[in-house]
Order: C-alpha cells, then sequence, then structure tokens
C-alpha cells in the first residue's frame, strides 16, 4: 500500500511510503554504506558495509509483525526507509535518507506521514548530540527531548551522548 505524502518543491515531486519489500534491501543498503550517514547515525553495526549480515537482518526484520518498514519514495525512486520497532518494551523509530536528499525536507515530510500511519503512542526517536538535522525533524514533528544516554558508538569508535525524543 503506497501513502502518499504531500511535498512541495519547485517540481511539486510526488513523495510516497510503502511497506518495504526484499527487493528495496539492496537499494537501502547502499545509502548506509554513506561515510557522512554512519558518522552521523553512529550507532550502526561494527561492519556496516558487510553486506551478508544487513540482508540476512532485514530479511528476519521485514517478517516480523511487530515492525513497521517503509521504503521513502521521491518520484517513485527510492530515497530513504523509515521504521517502528519495539526497544526495550518501547516503540522507538528510526529513519535513514540517502545523504543525497538532506536538507530538503524529505526526512519530515515522511516521518509526519509515517506517525499519521502509526497509532502508537508514545514513540521514541534517539539521536546523536550532533545530528542537528535530525533533531529538527524530529522536533518538527513535535518530539520533545526527555533524556539522554551515553553509549559506544561503533561508527565513531568512542562513547557519545544521543538524545532521547518522545512523542506522546
Amino acid at each position: 500500500m503506497l501513502q502518499k505524502v504531500l511535498y512541495q518543491h519547485e517540481r511539486n515531486p510526488d513523495l510516497q511510503l510503502r511497506k518495504t519489500v526484499l527487493n528495496d534491501l539492496e537499494q537501502l543498503f547502499e545509502f548506509q554504506t554513506d561515510k557522512e550517514g554512519i558518522h552521523q547515525a553512529a550507532f550502526t553495526p561494527k561492519d556496516p558495509t558487510d553486506k551478508n549480515a544487513y540482508l540476512a537482518k532485514y530479511e528476519k526484520i521485514l517478517q516480523d509483525p511487530s515492525t513497521n518498514n517503509q521504503t521513502i519514495l521521491l518520484d517513485n525512486v527510492i530515497v530513504g526507509s523509515m521504521a517502528k520497532f519495539i526497544l526495550n518494551g518501547k516503540t522507538e523509530i528510526t529513519y535513514w535518507i540517502d545523504s543525497k536528499y538532506w536538507g530538503k525536507g524529505i526526512a519530515t515530510k515522511a516521518l509526519s506521514a509515517f506517525l499519521e500511519m502509526m497509532t502508537d503512542r508514545p514513540v521514541f526517536g534517539r539521536v546523536t548530540f550532533d545530528n542537528f538535522g535530525s533533531q529538527k525533524v524530529l522536533e518538527k514533528c513535535d518530539f520533545v527531548k526527555v533524556g539522554e544516554n551515553k553509549g559506544f558508538a561503533n561508527a565513531r569508535q568512542e562513547e557519545i551522548v544521543e538524545f532521547i525524543y518522545e512523542l506522546n
């Protein structure tokens, strides 16, 4: 099922969310090997370039009924992904946008539409202390910063702070 998202841009492109399918994983994997994206996400697998591990993980995740994985399409081109999952009994969201599309409002529009689809509340989002773009996305979607946590970030090989946001 496609969910159309209103998206205003000089060309007026069509932004949509649709359930992620196995065929999407190849493209989504490529986004998650982007060095700047890896740095911003920080809490990545030890080897984010291990395609076999990525595919095995997401093949399982896509079968998990407690998750909701959506592929973000712009003019029918895959530009990112968004997901709801349960972590330690709490509903969390995550998203990844191809770095070529950063700063265009795509994450904000897609997250707004995604939150309309899911009724789980509260929902939490986590973002590194220095990922100002994602912090703005969460805040524009009415998430409020409620805490912080320190953890080891594989992508940076050090312990860093992540902010915890909540939407009620």
